[in-house]
């Protein structure tokens, strides 16, 4: 299995959490890098976090700064992202890619998920 598969969306209240998985085949052929995006409606889509197998590392979008933590259990072969404090405006389909290096941009990664909807309500 090489196609990432993402797990955990669902309907919240404004200030509620939510836990995201991405189960991945782990660190193959230098596929090094394990990322979130999300892509709200008429939107483009957009890095919220990443992080890498190998170094200890994470990068977030400032919008999510102090709300999402993303982790990884490398026995499991999944990354997490952890949602917290979360708004209206993170309702958005999820998305977890796998590529070499954490990017912010969609078309450096190799392997995309299916997406989970993410929606909060006001």
């Amino acid at each position: 299995q090489v196609q990432p598969v993402e797990s955990g969306g669902g309907l919240v209240q404004a200030g509620g959490s939510l836990r995201l998985s991405c189960l991945t085949s782990g660190r193959t052929f230098g596929r090094d890098a394990v990322s979130w995006f999300r892509q709200a409606p008429g939107k483009e889509r957009e890095f919220v976090a990443g992080t890498r197998w190998s170094v200890s590392i994470t990068s977030y979008v400032d919008s999510v700064k102090g709300r999402f933590t993303i982790s990884r259990d490398n026995a499991k072969n999944t990354v997490y992202l952890q949602m917290n404090s979360l708004k209206p405006e993170d309702t958005a389909v999820y998305y977890c890619a796998v590529g070499q290096v954490v990017d912010r941009t969609p078309n450096r990664y190799d392997y995309w998920g299916q997406g989970t909807q993410v929606t909060v309500s006001s």
